[in-house]
């Protein structure tokens, strides 16, 4: 495949999750829905095409190694879409949405451009570990704290979706030729640049309102581990078996690792929520 078609390719299937991502939060709530859309998805293309594009452990573990880097900051990312809108006057909803929107983003770009200058010469599959467990402890802390996480009650429209898909498919496909460029470092923080969860918290947030993206964002936040563990994973399994094969291996591990185990607790806290509410007689 050209390299121009991997870009591509890449990008379409990115598109299809994003929208794929917000439909299941929105159908399923976000507890379940937060859960679905993080399994990894958009990396497994991501993570393929770079090291097609440069079958090198010297160019493919520094993109992975950000990778982690990279979802904390998208966990970050997520946890201000419920810590900052109480802290936002009642303005008009577009005034303040959109407020929302720079701040979030602006402590996300700012976060890359401090990791990227702080780790292009660590050992980045150390650093990569390290945002891993991290970003499990944040995931599980903020999940401590039961927020309702209802499902959507609006039907979305076909240009909503359009607009998830496209922001997706522009930011994959943007780190996919970054890595042929030769800048894994920063192919590896483009590919978590949270188009997803940011078209999706803007989507939902004008679609369903406040409490459906606010609901999901704990649920988020741990299950976005699992795309650093994929990636993390990645390193290892797709020099010794292949692309196709090291995908499918790496990605069910990762779903048994981290998305499965986050699925349960996220159950657990939910039945002692119950059972605090409705102690028995």
């Amino acid at each position: 495949m050209t390299p121009l078609g991997q870009i591509f390719l890449a990008a379409i299937l990115a598109g299809i999750v994003a929208i794929a991502v917000t439909v299941a939060i929105e159908k399923f709530g976000g507890l379940i829905g937060g859960i679905l859309g993080t399994i990894p998805t958009t990396i497994v293309p991501a993570a393929a095409f770079m090291w097609l594009a440069e079958p090198t452990d010297a160019a493919f573990q520094p993109a992975m190694g950000m990778v982690p880097v990279g979802m904390l900051l998208n966990a970050i990312f997520l946890w201000l879409w419920r810590a900052v809108p109480p802290r936002i006057p009642e303005w008009t909803f577009g005034k303040r949405l959109t407020t929302i929107t720079s701040l979030n983003l602006s402590v996300w770009f700012a976060g890359a451009a401090v990791s990227v200058s702080l780790f292009s010469e660590q050992a980045s599959m150390t650093v990569g570990l390290g945002a891993l467990l991290i970003g499990l402890v944040l995931g599980l802390w903020i999940t401590l704290e039961h927020r309702p996480a209802p499902r959507g009650e609006n039907r979305v429209g076909p240009m909503t979706l359009a607009m998830r898909g496209v922001a997706a498919a522009t930011a994959i496909g943007v780190a996919v030729w970054l890595s042929q460029q030769g800048s894994p470092l920063l192919a590896g923080i483009a590919s978590v640049f949270p188009a997803i969860f940011l078209t999706s918290m803007v989507a939902l947030w004008i679609a369903q309102g406040e409490d459906v993206p606010s609901g999901a964002v704990g649920p988020m936040m741990l299950g976005a581990m699992s795309v650093s563990f994929y990636a993390l994973l990645a390193t290892y399994t797709l020099p010794q078996f292949g692309v196709i094969a090291a995908s499918v291996i790496t990605w069910f591990a990762s779903i048994s690792a981290i998305s499965v185990p986050s699925a349960l607790w996220l159950r657990f806290r939910g039945n002692r929520r119950v059972e605090a509410e409705n102690p028995a007689p």
